[in-house]
């Protein structure tokens, strides 16, 4: 849930908010098929469909939708409950975002099979 520090004076919450969660989101589901770190490496694709506000209820999906040697693409989707009284959801974010697995060192390293 975004907080005022979060939003302008208007109550609209910054797009770089948004993104910062959208990322951590996105890694969650990337770093369990990678078995370890990774590193984000390319925003493919990111709508903002609609604001986000202030007290905001936000709900982020996340599905793997490809996978490389060493990288693991996501699309993350991201929707707000608007009044916790009215129940008013809507789709306000999508994201296409990569990852690439690292080793301790930091640099690249092929995915682990699949068991």
């Amino acid at each position: 849930m975004p907080m005022p520090s979060d939003a302008n004076i208007h109550g609209d919450v910054f797009g770089g908010w948004i993104m910062a969660q959208v990322d951590i989101a996105g890694s969650i589901p990337a770093t369990r098929r990678a078995q370890g770190r990774v590193a984000t490496i390319a925003v493919n694709a990111f709508t903002f469909k609609q604001p986000v506000f202030v007290g905001d209820l936000l709900s982020f999906y996340v599905s793997i939708v490809k996978t490389g040697r060493t990288s693991i693409t996501v699309e993350v989707e991201v929707y707000a409950e608007r009044s916790r009284l009215q129940m008013e959801t809507v789709k306000v974010t999508e994201a296409t975002l990569t990852y690439v697995a690292t080793d301790d060192q930091r640099r690249s390293r092929e995915l682990p099979p699949l068991k």
